[in-house]
């Protein structure tokens, strides 16, 4: 019987090679495959990572094509075109909806049983064109969603009030771009909320140092991109994270983007909430306790979302 740990990962752009590393570091596949339309780039990354397997777990990692997505656990998909300076996640959403749907449809010739996680921008559009061209149910398709975003949203946190990041619980919810929003009354650093920790410890937790917080996570990724051209490094490790979840069978709460059927109304779009992520995907999606104008934001950021896969010809 073969072991759980097939993991294919199709792109192997920075995103996708970085990710490739991350999961062979943590030792979290038995098997990986790397696809991408540059046959070559994709041999040479195997190559590279095949190099250094003599310090981790021991795993077969070889360049493969869509007929190697028969009994993969999870196929992650990072390939699309990237996001350039000055311009949005939604911005890219038309070429690469496109290519996400003839991914998928080759995925889906090998594979009925794999998880399929998306990672290409804009993720929860992309998340939902997945589940519409799959098939597959709504468990089996997720998205890395505002798994980074709530990570950054818990550094800046941590830096702010001078603890370890690792102590604070934070999340970043709904579109993964810039209609998010902060779930700042859920928002608490070992289990005392934000704004009394603030008064604890003399910090200043104004309204405007809170916008100030929220739009350096929000902009993160504008930031980055202007400085050298492409985000890589930090997602590796969120889906790394999601990767490990699903493999582990862990039950782990994470805000990944999902297909929602009837959170405060919202219907029929994928989106980030916190979700028990284990080996059968998104097992189920929390039905949070949010603020009156938190839970407005959301369906706020759930309608954009909306309104631009239904400007989608899938």
């Amino acid at each position: 019987m073969r072991k759980p740990g097939k993991i294919v990962i199709v792109g192997t752009g920075f995103v996708g090679s970085s990710t490739a590393f991350a999961i062979m570091d943590a030792g979290l596949a038995t098997e990986l495959v790397l696809i991408d339309v540059n046959r070559a780039k994709a041999e040479g990354e195997a190559m590279d990572l095949n190099h250094g397997i003599s310090f981790v777990k021991p795993v077969k990692i070889w360049a493969g094509d869509y007929e190697d997505c028969k009994d993969a656990d999870i196929v992650i998909i990072t390939a699309g075109a990237n996001q350039k300076p000055g311009e949005t996640r939604l911005d890219l959403t038309k070429k690469n909806a496109q290519v996400t749907k003839s991914i998928v449809e080759n995925i889906i010739k090998y594979t009925k049983d794999a998880i399929l996680l998306m990672v290409t921008n804009p993720v929860d559009v992309l998340t939902y064109v997945v589940y519409k061209v799959s098939g597959f149910p709504k468990n089996q398709v997720l998205g890395s969603g505002t798994v980074l975003d709530s990570s950054r949203f818990r550094y800046l946190l941590a830096q702010h009030c001078q603890v370890d990041v690792r102590n604070v619980h934070a999340y970043i919810l709904g579109e993964h771009g810039d209609s998010e929003i902060a779930a700042w009354s859920l928002t608490n650093i070992g289990g005392v909320n934000f704004m009394q920790e603030c008064l604890l410890c003399g910090k200043n937790c104004s309204p405007e140092v809170k916008e100030e917080i929220f739009n350096k996570v929000k902009n993160a990724a504008y930031e980055i991109i202007e400085r050298k051209g492409a985000t890589y490094y930090a997602i590796a490790l969120a889906v790394r994270r999601i990767v490990e979840a699903i493999i582990r069978d862990e039950n782990s709460i994470l805000p990944v983007s999902s297909v929602v059927d009837d959170v405060y109304g919202i219907k029929d779009v994928a989106l980030s909430l916190p979700a028990i992520v284990n080996k059968s995907g998104v097992a189920k999606v929390f039905d949070i306790p949010l603020t009156d104008e938190e839970k407005e934001k959301l369906k706020n950021s759930a309608q954009i979302i909306k309104n631009v896969i239904n400007s989608l010809d899938i």
